[in-house]
């Protein structure tokens, strides 16, 4: 009777993922109601075995889950260093140095941090993102455009 709770708990748990996929841990918790639900078939455990069990899955799922979705990103010790991220221009800087960008596949708003250039970067052409100000990139142009241009 317990492994159809697990199964019949899993089956909820990954429906709930399905109608509100931005809540995080339905899928972790299904996932491991499920594997629970195999183990109590083959072995019979106590009901407090069963929920300390389901725990350390969960836990350990979730975790190793944040863990893996991390890897990769820019720490934000990158973004200090000039030169560490690149972002291409999609809509071109005005006269008053703003414009929008594509950085980490996304658009941003950004604000061209030279000053002295009739013109900046046009679209398409990459800029160098020195920092976020909350929904704003600052940015410079690629030296090498700069040199050219």
């Amino acid at each position: 009777m317990q492994p159809l709770i697990w199964l019949a708990g899993g089956g909820v748990l990954l429906l709930l993922e399905l109608l509100f996929p931005s809540v995080d841990g339905f899928l972790i918790g299904g996932v491991a109601a499920l594997l629970l639900s195999a183990v109590t078939a083959l072995l019979p455990l106590a009901a407090p075995l069963q929920l300390i069990l389901f725990s350390l899955l969960f836990l350990g799922g979730y975790a190793g889950l944040r863990r893996w979705s991390l890897r990769g990103r820019p720490t934000p010790s990158a973004l200090s260093e000039p030169g560490s991220e690149r972002a291409e221009v999609i809509q071109p800087f005005d006269g008053q140095g703003r414009g929008r960008v594509r950085w980490q596949g996304q658009s941003w708003a950004a604000d061209l941090l030279e000053s002295g250039s009739e013109q900046g970067p046009r679209e398409g052409e990459e800029v160098t993102v020195l920092r976020r100000q909350g929904t704003r990139l600052q940015v410079l142009a690629v030296l090498s455009r700069r040199t050219s241009g």
